[in-house]
């Protein structure tokens, strides 16, 4: 049995593997059908969500699987009963327990008396399902991304930090852009940083968007204002202001740059209508991905791959 937490629990060549999983379930959907004939995944979120619910459900069916839904007020993980007791008892029930909720220490709580697989569907501190989609999807357009440079501009938030779990785990090169204040956790950066010798991996902090965004290959954004954040809204806003991509920023980066977002997109605030509309942007292409990651990192974590 294996969890699926975070990002920094893999080597290299793990992530390769589920990354070639999901291109074979892209590329032959029959063929998986019924791989998860007769399995349940119980899907429990405590925030909202389009992207990860609909992946994990729709691939949970597409292999076989039927899957439970639970609503923010249907469990209340850690208030209506323990942490433990849930994991306990969704064990009995369930093949494997998808969970996106703030807390990160929620998602290894419940990975610790849990006896099937746990899967972060995102928690406030790494979002990795999506940085696998991400992934997938530049090196299907762009090739390897150890040759290239990618650029993250704006929060240094959940995102973000996976983004550099990744990147130094396979070799990247990233460049991570954001206002002093709001760079990314120093426990995250330091980790990606120490794994660079030994994976080749160039990892760059900046409050210079312009900076990681010139002769960039891939150009990343993220929303400045996260759930649980909304009441910093006018001095996020404010602070933030420089950091939208947008197409004097956009101008930088190589002329067959791609530009990326996790969404929900904030259009006029980290990104502009032009740029995410534009020919340049693959955020729907990353999007549809989503959908082929969860399904592999379901096989992965169960075993069946």
């Amino acid at each position: 049995m294996k969890h699926f937490i975070t990002l920094a629990d893999f080597s290299a060549q793990e992530i390769i593997k589920i990354l070639d999983l999901s291109v074979r379930v892209k590329k032959e959907p029959v063929k998986y059908q019924e791989a998860l004939k007769g399995d349940c995944i119980g899907l429990i979120f405590e925030k909202p969500s389009l992207r990860t619910k609909t992946a994990f459900y729709a691939g949970a069916f597409q292999l076989g699987a039927g899957a439970l839904y639970y609503a923010p007020d249907e469990i209340k993980l850690g208030v209506r009963e323990t942490i433990a007791d849930v994991g306990r008892n969704l064990s009995r029930f369930l093949d494997a327990i998808v969970l996106r909720t703030f807390a990160h220490e929620k998602v290894v709580e419940l990975a610790r008396f849990s006896t099937v697989p746990v899967i972060n569907g995102l928690s406030d501190l790494v979002h990795p399902s999506q940085i696998l989609a991400d992934i997938m999807t530049i090196e299907e357009i762009k090739g390897d991304i150890r040759k290239m440079k990618a650029a993250y501009i704006g929060d240094g938030d959940n995102v973000c930090h996976s983004l550099l779990e990744a990147f130094s785990i396979l070799g990247g090169n990233l460049h991570v852009a954001t206002p002093k204040k709001y760079q990314p956790q120093n426990d995250i950066v330091e980790a990606a940083k120490k794994r660079c010798a030994g994976s080749g991996a160039v990892i760059c902090l900046t409050d210079s968007p312009s900076d990681a965004a010139r002769d960039a290959d891939v150009i990343y954004t993220d929303v400045w204002i996260s759930m649980g954040k909304e009441k910093e809204k006018k001095h996020r806003l404010k602070t933030f202001k420089n950091f939208q991509v947008n197409s004097k920023l956009l101008s930088l980066a190589k002329k067959e740059a791609i530009v990326m977002h996790c969404l929900p997109a904030h259009r006029g605030e980290e990104i502009t209508d032009e740029v995410i509309d534009g020919k340049q942007s693959v955020v729907f292409e990353q999007a549809e991905n989503r959908l082929h990651t969860a399904k592999a990192i379901l096989l992965y974590t169960s075993g069946k791959d």
